[in-house]
């Protein structure tokens, strides 16, 4: 539902602000022709194009195994999966475009390393079976913290992740189904799996960011309704989620520390290393250089593409 109409232009600051808090209170749309804050603004082109950015990044590590990938079907089903998330940061990038931001801007300070993407895509793809634990941990994680944005407050964002949800939620799937078919191969197979959930486990619990007492930005987020749970929230539920999938896949989670408490009916884990995530997400990950480098050379190597896209776009303007 988008923002009421205002009964009358106004160019009284006190009077927007007033309706942009009512509108926010009423748990309505603010959409791009709606006033708001500078910091709403501010906060949202941050976080959307963190956003796409993961989603262009995420493409490297699975699309290194598309050559590779043991059938026709299992190419196929990567390729898909790989296009996928190229169009989910078109949408994003498109969101942040309606408050206002420049697309080439916002990608070349990804490139330049001004702007930030989740630490989880730092890390290497070493086996096939690295391909599954992505879609079921990583993708499972990013369904766990993208659901919730569907309710986002301003409305290009929620709507445009409504779809990004719906494809998400099938990369889980293919991932979980992936894994379940090695898991019922051979012995090399399982341990295969085994080494890429020990690799992969922590990495996915700090996808959620900080922890709460860490994070400056979610109070505000969260009072602008741009986010609807903390971070700390998010990574319970996806802990709540995921080991009953892993008790049914056969695989154990490398953590000594984890176990159901009976009084709240969560999992207990333990102590995430704050200063491996600081790290990584910082630029001094395993794969940092190399994923900015590939960015990079996209950019420059098809520069002449998007110079005839741009030049036929205007000759038809």
């Amino acid at each position: 539902m988008s923002a009421p109409p205002l009964d009358r232009p106004t160019t009284d600051e006190s009077a927007l602000q007033a309706h942009f808090d009512a509108t926010i209170a009423a748990d309505h749309r603010i959409e791009p022709r709606d006033w708001m804050p500078e910091g709403y603004r501010k906060t949202l082109i941050r976080q959307i194009a963190q956003h796409a950015h993961s989603e262009i990044i995420g493409m490297q590590p699975e699309g290194d195994w598309l050559l590779a990938a043991p059938s026709l079907r299992r190419k196929a089903i990567l390729l898909a999966k790989v296009q996928d998330e190229a169009g989910h940061g078109m949408y994003l990038y498109s969101a942040t475009e309606t408050l206002g931001a420049d697309r080439a801007d916002l990608t070349d300070k990804l490139i330049e390393q001004k702007q930030k993407y989740s630490s989880i895509f730092n890390y290497p793809t070493l086996t096939y079976a690295d391909v599954g634990v992505i879609g079921w941990l990583v993708d499972g994680a990013a369904i766990c913290n993208q659901v919730p944005l569907c309710r986002s407050s301003y409305g290009p964002y929620a709507r445009a992740m409504i779809r990004i949800c719906k494809e998400e939620s099938f990369h889980q799937r293919q991932g979980y189904e992936l894994l379940m078919t090695m898991m019922r191969g051979t012995e090399g197979q399982r341990a295969m799996v085994q080494d890429a959930v020990d690799r992969w486990w922590w990495p996915s619990l700090m996808m959620f960011g900080p922890p709460d007492a860490d994070s400056p930005n979610s109070a505000q987020s969260m009072a602008w309704g741009i986010k609807r749970h903390t971070n700390d929230e998010l990574r319970q539920r996806f802990v709540d989620m995921t080991v009953p999938q892993a008790d049914v896949l056969g695989v154990t989670l490398p953590d000594p520390e984890l176990s159901l408490d009976p009084e709240t009916g969560h999992y207990r884990f333990g102590q995430i290393d704050w200063a491996e995530f600081k790290q990584v997400v910082s630029g001094s990950g395993p794969m940092n250089a190399v994923r900015i480098a590939r960015r990079r050379a996209a950019r420059d190597d098809n520069a002449w593409v998007m110079d005839a896209a741009t030049a036929y776009a205007e000759k038809h303007a």
